[in-house]
This record gives C-alpha cells, sequence and structure tokens, in this order.
C-alpha cells in the first residue's frame, strides 16, 4: 500500500501513526510525520474576508504589480516546530536549501519523513536528499493531505492579506515576521498541523 495514502485516515495524520518506509534497502521506522510545501506571496495579492459593521463595504488595498518571494515552510505538528526559508526563486535549488535546513534541525539519531505534493522540484532525480530524510509524496491532485496548506491559510488570513507591498523587500520582512510569528506559536503549529 502507498504510504501516502496509508498516512491518512479521513484527512488528517493521526498522532499515534507510525510510517515504515524503506530506505536503501532498510526500513526506517518514522512516527512523527512533517508536512512540506512552499507559497508564493507577491504584490498582486487575495483579498480575504474582514469583519465589518453590518450594512457596511470595508475597503481592501489591491495592488497589480508582480515582484514576489516564496516561503519555503515545513512543520512538524507532533512537536509544533517548523523550518522556514523565504527564497525569491522555486525550484530544486531552493528545495535543496530547504532539505538542508530540515536537516539540520532535526534531532540527532532521529529520521525525518516529509510528506510532499509532486511538484517538479520535489520529485527530481536532481534531488539531494540528506540521510536523515525521507520523502514520502502524496497522491496526485490531493493538496488537502497536506497539513502545510493549512498554514499558508492562515499566514495569508492573518498577516500577508488585504495590504498592499512596497517593494520586494517589504515582501520578504513581511513573510519574515509572519513566518516568525507562527514559529513562536507552536500550539497553534500543532492545531493547524493535526487539524484539533
Amino acid at each position: 500500500m502507498d504510504l501516502s495514502i496509508a498516512a491518512f485516515q479521513v484527512g488528517h495524520v493521526s498522532p499515534g501513526l507510525r510510517l515504515v518506509h524503506e530506505q536503501n534497502g532498510r526500513k526506517i521506522c518514522i512516527d512523527k510525520p512533517s508536512c512540506k510545501d512552499e507559497a508564493r506571496i507577491g504584490q498582486k495579492n487575495k483579498i480575504t474576508r474582514r469583519w465589518a459593521r453590518r450594512g457596511t463595504r470595508p475597503s481592501a488595498p489591491r495592488d497589480l504589480r508582480t515582484a514576489s518571494a516564496y516561503i519555503f515552510g515545513a512543520i512538524c505538528p507532533a512537536q509544533g516546530k517548523a523550518v522556514g526559508l523565504i527564497l525569491p526563486w522555486c525550484n530544486t535549488e531552493a528545495m535543496n536549501l530547504q532539505l538542508a535546513a530540515i536537516s539540520a534541525k532535526v534531532t540527532p539519531g532521529r529520521h525525518a519523513a516529509l510528506l510532499l505534493d509532486q511538484a517538479g522540484w520535489h520529485t527530481t532525480p536532481q534531488l539531494t536528499v540528506p540521510s536523515n530524510i525521507s520523502i514520502v509524496p502524496l497522491p496526485a491532485k490531493c493538496p488537502e493531505l497536506n497539513a502545510q496548506e493549512n498554514v499558508w491559510q492562515s499566514l495569508r488570513g492573518n498577516w500577508l492579506s488585504n495590504r498592499v507591498f512596497a517593494s520586494a523587500r517589504d515582501i520578504v520582512n513581511h513573510c519574515c515576521d509572519a513566518w516568525n510569528k507562527l514559529i513562536d506559536r507552536p500550539w497553534t503549529i500543532m492545531s493547524i498541523g493535526l487539524r484539533d
């Protein structure tokens, strides 16, 4: 059975789940799967819902310029931890940087399982996967199975939408602030990631 399908029952990762993954001919037991994805944040931002007095129509700024940055993020819902990079591009090189950052944060002697969608830069043979990480691909066209998608929704809804960014540097600064606010709230990571 496909590990990514076995890892999900009723659309969420079970906290007691133990994945057994085979890498280089040896079985590795993973008890805390992590989720990883990337999000584009830019000047052409989405408008989200806002609270307003009944009968009024609140204004929401909108920009048509196209500068952007990418947040590469990974969460471990069981421990409430996250690792992220803000980069100007989204490709194999950026993915390798993210894997190196995740690998550096994995507890020595432990092994991380990253649940990923099947984007080209996640599945390319040019990817350098550290020895303490296993990539577990999610089924195609199933973004709802990746808890990291909910993190993006939360970041956009709380800290990154309904604003006009002055420049590419401003986008990066706001992305850094939003990501740092998220990692300062491990209970939020756990709630979003475990879908409690």
